[in-house]
């Protein structure tokens, strides 16, 4: 990949991640009202509410709490700027990693019982999902010889074909990564009355709308996770690809509105099971076939 390829795909990142990313929250809320019985709000509303959340008051219990959000803002942008200027995967999950160990700081910075339980279940939904998401990068690695995203991207091969188990492990933690029920522990996507809100209880002003900026941007890098699943280099790969993506967002969103919330430790466990069962036997068999 060229140079002037990468900064082309970094600023492309920069700036349509996140209109991608509050159309795709906007369409989430559409369909699930619809799923409800219900009309629901605009598809803009995500905007609405990020617009308001940066023209309230900052309110925060220490200043400390802000340096950790705007930390978690940036290392989530720099995640997405490596993976899409086809870097290293491991350095990309080493990133993402890096910034939600921010999120979960920032939480426990304010002293508030909500929100540290909300970072303690986020460092237990990182323990679950961690394991898959290596796992997914051993697989590419194994099936492209590099753990570089050019490289993969430019496979004569889709991926997904030696990569079915670590397909089916990665769409199941993604309902962590989205914070979806019924793994929706953490930050209470759906105001559970245990938690109030979670992780972002006491976020309020520029920094609950950092932290919404920063879902939008992990989404759309997440989806790309599932986009390298189905690309070979050729115009079907990348259609495949986009069509796959938005048919997993919109599985998550069904997901969503039709499971209970579930205890952090069925959370734990099934991830676990489901990155033994699917993806060490998926990387094992790869292993011995080549």
């Amino acid at each position: 990949m060229s140079t002037i390829s990468m900064i082309i795909l970094v600023i492309g990142y920069l700036v349509l991640a996140p209109i991608l990313g509050c159309l795709l929250a906007g369409v989430d809320r559409k369909i699930s009202a619809r799923m409800q019985g219900r009309d629901g709000p605009s598809i803009l509303q995500p905007y609405y509410d990020v617009r308001k959340f940066l023209e309230k008051d900052q309110i925060t219990p220490n200043k400390v709490q802000d340096f950790y959000v705007m930390c978690f803002l940036l290392f989530i942008i720099i995640t997405g700027c490596i993976f899409f200027s086809g870097g290293d995967l491991l350095l990309v999950i080493f990133a993402l990693t890096l910034a939600n160990v921010f999120l979960i700081v920032a939480a426990f910075s304010s002293y508030s019982p909500y929100s540290q339980i909300g970072a303690e279940r986020e460092l237990y939904q990182m323990m679950a999902y961690e394991p898959m998401v290596l796992l997914t990068a051993i697989g590419f690695y194994l099936v492209s010889g590099s753990f570089q995203v050019d490289a993969i991207l430019s496979g004569d091969e889709m991926p997904f074909i030696y990569l079915i188990g670590i397909f089916i492990g990665f769409l199941f933690i993604l309902t962590i990564k989205f914070r979806k029920s019924p793994f929706d522990l953490s930050m209470s996507h759906h105001a559970h009355q245990d938690l109030v809100r979670g992780l972002t209880t006491e976020f309020s002003g520029r920094s609950l709308a950092a932290v919404e900026i920063s879902h939008w941007y992990e989404n759309i890098m997440l989806l790309g996770f599932v986009f390298l699943f189905f690309c070979n280099g050729t115009i079907v790969g990348y259609v495949v690809g986009i069509v796959v993506c938005i048919l997993a967002y919109f599985l998550e969103i069904v997901i969503d509105n039709c499971f209970a919330r579930m205890k952090w430790q069925v959370a734990l466990k099934s991830s676990w099971v489901v990155a033994i069962a699917l993806g060490v036997i998926n990387v094992g068999a790869l292993m011995i076939l080549q």
